[in-house]
């Protein structure tokens, strides 16, 4: 199955990733057989993702007495990869957007094996801010949104409307929905996730109207208020052709993978990560106190395992 794809698949991304893969070996990150004293944990390049590895990494080393946890942030294409070397142990929140690496992986050479479900459910879409949507309702049915390119068209997209992008290596549909529905709309990357809260947050504060690639779970949305767009409905192969796409995006339960390796041999800790489950809410509970609090990512790790023992002593194996 084709789903949404939220991935980093720059070349320059890849090429530093492969640049830290090739500097460390097994013996530094516990390769290949994922001993019980070494575990990698890869982590993509946004928010909600780094939660599932600050809180998995503080449990690890803190209830399982795991002495090298290490998170290591890379691409999802380069993950695959590292998992299949035994250079990395776990991917803990995949969006289906390599589904080529997991026929390779996990189907044919068996290297990667599937870790379960993460318990988030991703969504990707169009939003506007809800005071826009109030005074315009019928803009939430992409049939209208040519009527308000105007009022949404930027200095970046000439005379098109502007659908505000975040980082230009995850993977979207959004250029060829666009072109596929004739719409009268410009995509423009402001280079990051980081970039893109910081653009939306200022529209925000002016009341300005703007429409915008946007994703859940997601730390901001409730305090923002966005309304999504309804596309056209997603329905299965809509996407296997990416020229030809005018489907709206799919709901995505996120998915963990492991080094088969590590998943044999990696004793409790690779027992744990694949009962490491939790919800949209409780990966933001830990977001933001990252993001918005500016905590430590270890110290919202810590503050949120303390205060969620019901939650996560079901994840840690019995002896």
């Amino acid at each position: 199955m084709i789903t949404y794809k939220r991935t980093t698949t720059a070349l320059a991304i890849s090429a530093v990733s492969l640049l830290a893969l090739s500097a460390c070996g097994k013996a530094e990150t516990g390769g290949g057989g994922g001993s019980a004293d070494s575990v990698t944990i890869t982590v993509p390049s946004w928010v909600g993702a780094e939660a599932n590895a600050e809180v998995a990494k503080y449990l690890l080393e803190n209830e399982l007495d795991v002495k090298n946890v290490k998170t290591q942030q890379m691409t999802e294409t380069v993950a695959f990869d590292a998992l299949n070397t035994g250079k990395a142990d776990a991917i803990l929140e995949d969006w289906g957007g390599v589904p080529k690496k997991v026929t390779q992986y996990v189907d044919k050479k068996k290297t990667v094996v599937r870790g379960g479900d993460l318990g988030v459910t991703g969504h990707i879409g169009w939003f506007v801010p809800k005071y826009f949507a109030e005074e315009h309702p019928d803009v939430l049915d992409w049939k209208n949104l040519d009527k308000y390119a105007d009022q949404l068209k930027t200095s970046e997209t000439g005379d098109k409307g502007q659908i505000l992008e975040g980082d230009p290596s995850y993977t979207t549909y959004d250029d060829a929905i666009i072109k596929n529905l004739g719409l009268n709309f410009k995509t423009h990357y402001v280079g990051s996730e980081a970039g893109q809260i910081t653009e939306i947050a200022k529209n925000v504060k002016a009341k300005k109207p703007f429409l915008t690639y946007w994703w859940e779970p997601q730390w901001m949305n409730e305090e923002w208020g966005l309304k999504e767009v309804k596309l056209p409905p997603y329905k299965e192969g809509c996407q296997d052709d990416e020229k030809a796409v005018k489907c709206g995006y799919p709901d995505t339960p996120l998915q963990k993978y492991l080094n088969a390796d590590f998943a044999k041999d990696g004793g409790k800790a690779a027992e744990f990560l694949k009962n490491f489950k939790w919800t949209n809410e409780q990966q933001n509970e830990v977001a933001v106190m990252i993001a918005k609090d500016k905590m430590k990512p270890e110290d919202a790790a810590e503050k949120w395992v303390k205060a969620n023992k019901s939650t996560w002593e079901k994840w840690i194996p019995k002896d």
